[in-house]
């Protein structure tokens, strides 16, 4: 059952969208109004969400706001990987998700969280609590319960 529409994944991240092409981000910010436009003409009231940000960046948002994107998403999305891929201490988390909600005035949702099950079950679990400690998200979306397997290359390109 779909109960919302991300609009795309990691668009300030270079491995999803090509912002050396679009600087500005006036493509990114134009196919979020367009396809906004689209879905809410089908009469569908489901929420319409931001994609997953990675990083976490205030000016990317405000570059989108002033183009009009956030007027026309219900949520912003996040990911949140504190214990495996973190720019800043741990227990900084709650309080970048609360800038986000203060300056944009739109509920967070963190869309990937995880943390790495490589090296052992007591530090996967720990990790377990210490994300579902620091991400308070509106929503929040468990990445995987178990690292990718090893036959399989991890890469996004």
């Amino acid at each position: 059952m779909i109960t919302s529409f991300k609009l795309w994944n990691e668009p300030n991240n270079l491995s999803h969208w090509d912002f050396l092409l679009d600087p500005d981000w006036h493509i990114y910010a134009r196919m979020v109004v367009r396809t906004a436009e689209r879905i809410r003409e089908t009469g569908c009231d489901l929420p319409l969400v931001l994609g997953g940000l990675s990083p976490i960046d205030h000016d990317f948002l405000r570059k989108l706001d002033r183009q009009g994107a956030l007027d026309v998403v219900d949520a912003l999305a996040v990911h949140g990987f504190p214990v495996d891929w973190n720019l800043w201490p741990l227990e900084h988390w709650p309080r970048k998700l609360d800038a986000v909600r203060k300056e944009f005035d739109k509920p967070v949702w963190v869309t990937e969280a995880g943390v790495s099950s490589f090296a052992s079950e007591a530090a996967a679990a720990w990790g377990l609590r210490r994300c579902r400690d620091l991400l308070r998200g509106e929503r929040v979306f468990w990445y995987t319960l178990l690292d990718l397997a090893p036959r399989y290359e991890a890469t996004t390109r």
